[in-house]
């Protein structure tokens, strides 16, 4: 690890002083929160900042769980365990619950905060190992190394030819299934986005989020809706314990009867960044959820998917892994 200077931010307005670009792997000043990927790729010498901002004071105001009749409001700064293990987030956001249990290990999720797990980077060994040259998020203009390489964990979804990394979280598929908001403070002031609008495209691989310089991620907003309890987060990994999706679907149902009312598909482990299948969502309402109209919204939500070799299985994977999500959802009791 190189040498850095650190520094603490007791509040949102001294935070805001710091010109960071956390989407950047050249910036040279990061937030540290939880540390469970920045210090990472501080080791593997692929971020490289000349100053680390400690936002951990701010959890005394941004780390809070607050469900009301409008909705869910999640501090920026809550750990990831404390908001899997909420009995009111289990009970009427089951799909968020699920979605941070089934993360990392019992002791990342006690140290991971909300904020820096949905600002996590890419798992592509090409991108985490400098000694591979071709790597666009790295160096701008470089190639993709993963493209032509080993890429059997690589995104069908949202790819370009100048990158095809794969958004390795689970939370931000879950917070794009739930029309989530993100809370941003900044020195612009207070403002926020939709979750899907967090995270840019593959055009420009080595940005990959839409913060201003100086913006702290303080909070999630999930809006009440009638498919909020039945909805579920589905993780297909290679092991059971401790991995990374390879596919993955949060899904929220409204039904009456059988019938399909309102339905949420966010795709997670084969998409460039949390993905919303929203054409798939469409051809289901008005429909009974059955097998075959699952697996005709299922193609759909796969529709346009690119495979480059080594990762073409994730393509029949996807559409799978959204009817086994749509089932189980639609047999949730309510």
């Amino acid at each position: 690890m190189r040498p850095f200077a650190y520094d603490r931010a007791e509040t949102t307005a001294l935070a805001a002083r710091h010109p960071t670009a956390q989407g950047q792997t050249d910036a040279k000043v990061q937030f540290l929160a939880g540390g469970t990927t920045l210090l990472d790729l501080m080791k593997l010498d692929v971020l490289r900042p000349e100053r680390v901002v400690d936002i951990t004071p701010l959890k005394a105001r941004h780390s809070g769980i607050e469900v009301g009749p409008d909705g869910l409001r999640l501090g920026g700064l809550a750990a990831m365990a404390a908001v899997a293990d909420h009995p009111a987030v289990k009970r009427d956001y089951p799909a968020i619950a699920e979605a941070l249990q089934l993360a990392a290990s019992p002791q990342l999720r006690n140290m991971a905060t909300l904020g820096g797990n949905v600002l996590q980077r890419t798992r592509c060994p090409y991108y985490r190992d400098p000694s591979w040259a071709a790597c666009n998020k790295r160096t701008p203009g470089s190639g993709c190394a993963a493209i032509g390489g080993f890429n059997r964990q690589h995104a069908v979804l949202g790819v370009s030819e100048r990158c095809i990394a794969q958004y390795p979280g689970d939370f931000a598929v879950a917070l794009a299934a739930l029309d989530a908001e993100v809370e941003l403070v900044g020195p612009g002031g207070a403002r926020r986005i939709s979750i899907l609008d967090l995270h840019t495209g593959s055009d420009r691989p080595h940005i990959e989020h839409s913060l201003r310089p100086g913006e702290v991620i303080v909070g999630f907003r999930v809006p009440a809706a009638p498919w909020a309890r039945r909805s579920t987060y589905l993780k297909i990994r290679d092991r059971q314990s401790y991995e990374f999706a390879i596919a993955s679907a949060a899904v929220a149902l409204d039904l009456d009867g059988g019938v399909v009312r309102h339905a949420r598909i966010g795709l997670g482990g084969m998409a460039y960044k949390p993905w919303r299948a929203k054409a798939a969502e469409a051809a289901l309402v008005g429909k009974p959820l059955t097998e075959d109209t699952a697996t005709a919204a299922a193609r759909l939500a796969l529709e346009g998917a690119v495979g480059h070799g080594h990762n073409d299985y994730k393509v029949e994977l996807g559409r799978r892994t959204v009817v086994r999500a749509l089932l189980a959802a639609s047999a949730t009791e309510v």
